[in-house]
């Protein structure tokens, strides 16, 4: 008889739970399956899927920039507040789960009477269960249940905050190295020309030149000397940040002297990846286990419209002297059952459900903003990913025609045929290239670095192994 009623009460048990927590909502996020690509150079790749499995020490194929990430992964502080809200989270949930088996507890109790009637002492020692809920209708499951989703919420958001950290450092890094390359080309450009303006002045006591001349070289030297005094702040300023990021210095070895092209070891990324791969970034899925717990939440406020039952019970052994406690005859035993049914709550059951749904409604919304969100950032990468590339190949043109611009005019300038004018243009201009050509570089490199942000890579260290 008496399994027969356990067996009735934990069959009710999983119905209620399955009948009060509300099936979980379809995202409607309203995305295309694939992502708006340019016709020209989308050529499909069958790998292409497992790009979110790429780690990052597979992307980025520059030692020092992978020691530096891994220094900012050991040392950062808003990694390491991450990593521990992640324990924090799972201590909660240890608790949450705790409510669902009872706990047994050893109590020792002494009592004494006394005032116009004789003194009394009573002796005891209880082992027994107090107050435990039995969940018929789901609710300390529910609560169970949502911790855990809030406990992997709160891991994907470590795994998360990892992958932008990875990011960043690795964009911080060849931004450094591009302020230096900008610098050193401002450095040579200031040398050429404060050549140039010591020949002029010299020239100038001849007589062989006029003021005008002299001081037009002059102008180019104080421009090139601004901007060698400008990126040079931009590099102390680069250094700083990372520095930052890092969590320590930075060793000088480990720092960049100039952009390089081949710090990630792919080219830009393929046509052909779904846009279900979105539901693989840690992002995405910590909004998604909100939302699991959000639903769970409903389930338990809609237990508590329902009867609660407690018990209390205990074995153990009382006595009027504490020398004869556990002698035979002093055995005690109680079992105190409470139910508790809400009759009148001045309708703070409802609106503690309406709060729970209004609850899972954000979580939803959140959860299909995060997913348009993703999407956005890869169309918008892919897009560049080709424009950048046309704009690379474009300054590397100019670049090439300010050069030979540059040498025929100065050779013309030389033989007396052209003007100062005509030569000084052809110097901002070869400066100015020699610059726009840097930026661009700089550009397409941490697109394609966004890119595999996007698309969730960057929080594995080795193609399918965690760090």
């Amino acid at each position: 008889m008496k399994t027969s009623a356990m067996a009735l009460a934990i069959a009710v048990a999983f119905t209620g739970c399955a009948m009060l927590e509300p099936r979980l909502p379809a995202a409607q996020a309203d995305i295309p399956v694939s992502w708006p690509l340019p016709e020209a150079g989308s050529a499909p790749v069958a790998d292409a899927p497992s790009v979110a499995d790429i780690g990052w020490r597979d992307f980025f194929v520059d030692e020092r920039l992978e020691q530096v990430i891994a220094q900012a992964l050991e040392n950062n502080r808003d990694l390491r507040v991450a990593v521990l809200n992640v324990e924090r989270a799972q201590a909660q949930y240890r608790i949450a789960r705790a409510d669902r088996v009872p706990a047994l507890g050893v109590t020792g109790q002494m009592e004494r009477v006394g005032g116009d009637v004789p003194t009394t002492e009573q002796y005891s020692v209880t082992l027994g269960v107090s107050a435990f809920e039995l969940d018929l209708f789901g609710r300390v499951r529910n609560l169970s249940h949502a911790a855990l989703q809030r406990y992997l919420s709160t891991e994907q958001s470590q795994r998360s905050a990892q992958l932008a950290l990875v990011a960043q450092v690795a964009g911080s890094w060849l931004s450094l190295g591009a302020d230096e390359q900008a610098l050193s080309i401002a450095r040579d450009t200031l040398t050429s020309y404060e050549e140039s303006l010591g020949l002029a002045e010299k020239m100038f006591e001849f007589g062989a030149t006029s003021a005008l001349q002299l001081n037009q070289t002059r102008t180019l030297v104080e421009s090139a000397r601004a901007d060698v005094a400008r990126y040079t702040g931009q590099v102390a300023q680069g250094r700083n940040a990372l520095n930052l990021l890092v969590g320590q210095p930075v060793d000088a070895s480990l720092l960049p002297t100039e952009l390089d092209l081949a710090s990630s070891g792919i080219d830009a990324l393929p046509a052909g990846v779904p846009s279900d791969v979105l539901l693989r970034r840690p992002d995405v899925m910590a909004a998604e286990y909100q939302l699991r717990s959000a639903n769970a939440n409903i389930g338990a406020a809609r237990a508590a419209f329902f009867p609660s039952i407690r018990l209390t019970g205990g074995v153990g052994s009382a006595s009027g002297e504490l020398s004869g406690l556990f002698e035979s005859g002093t055995k005690i035993w109680s079992f105190t059952p409470q139910i508790s049914l809400p009759i009148f709550q001045g309708g703070a059951l409802r609106a503690n459900l309406g709060m729970a749904n209004a609850d899972r409604d954000i979580a939803l919304a959140q959860y299909e903003k995060a997913i348009q969100s993703g999407f956005a950032e890869v169309a918008d990468g892919l897009a560049l990913s080709q424009t950048l590339a046309q704009q690379r190949t474009a300054m590397e043109a100019l670049l090439a025609a300010a050069q030979q611009a540059h040498d025929l005019s100065q050779a013309r300038y030389d033989a007396g045929m052209d003007s100062f004018l005509v030569l000084l243009d052809a110097r901002r201009n070869l400066y100015s290239a020699r610059q726009g050509l840097v930026a661009v570089q700089l550009a397409e490199q941490a697109n394609r670095i966004g890119l595999y942000k996007a698309l969730g890579g960057g929080w594995v260290e080795t193609a399918g192994t965690t760090p």
